[in-house]
């Protein structure tokens, strides 16, 4: 994907605002062995560009005065209550050197899973994307998650997941964190169907006779 730039020299919230009264959104770029550069950018087609879940976690090409350059989005600012991008952080990405990025999980397969098919489980999604360190030419735009063989009462944990190759994740805390998990409705326990659970249930609250 490519991103548009040009170099910004006038600095300050006055250039600011008069950009974003132009249609541009001010930026800034940094890393690598060259020094943060202010750049401004079309406001409407990085807009439109930043509705695309790729571009938060793909390499893009930056062509920024005739020059093109590998980046990475690395923040953006949004206006308080308008749909309007107000500033934006790229960063220069060297092909030799790892990268740590946030990428977003695509779930397969989770209406067709014995926990849905089977027990009508109510499946939730714990993380929906994880930080990930790779080289550059081995970053994925989304991890598959595949949900084929999920049941009720068996989370899915990150190592139950095959990474791309060249592809480490980043954990904190817990090195196997649960990604998914199924809970059957009214707590039925595992392998019970709902039913059955149902009619159990006004039984087990029923007072003794006497």
């Amino acid at each position: 994907m490519k991103v548009v730039a040009k170099a910004r020299t006038a600095q300050g919230s006055g250039a600011s605002r008069r950009l974003r009264h132009a249609a541009k959104v001010p930026g800034i770029i940094y890393g690598g062995n060259t020094e943060p550069a202010s750049i401004e950018i079309d406001h409407n087609p990085l807009y439109h560009s930043l509705r695309v879940e790729a571009f938060h976690s793909s390499i893009l090409d930056m062509e920024l005065d005739g020059k093109t350059e590998k980046v990475l989005l690395r923040d953006v600012q949004w206006h308080a209550y308008k749909p309007q991008v107000m500033h934006v952080d790229f960063q220069r990405v060297a092909a030799d050197q790892k990268i740590h990025m946030k990428v977003p999980l695509h779930f397969i397969n989770q209406d067709t899973s014995p926990a849905v098919k089977i027990t009508a489980a109510i499946v939730s999604h714990v993380l929906t994307e994880i930080d990930v360190s790779c080289l550059p030419a081995h970053l994925p735009e989304f991890i598959t998650v595949d949900l084929a063989n999920l049941t009720a009462g068996h989370p899915l944990h990150l190592n139950d997941v095959t990474l791309p190759e060249g592809v480490t994740p980043i954990v904190h805390g817990n090195p196997n964190p649960v990604l998914v998990i199924a809970t059957v409705k009214g707590g039925a326990a595992e392998g019970e169907e709902p039913a059955a659970a149902a009619k159990a249930a006004p039984a087990a609250k029923a007072p003794a006779k006497k």
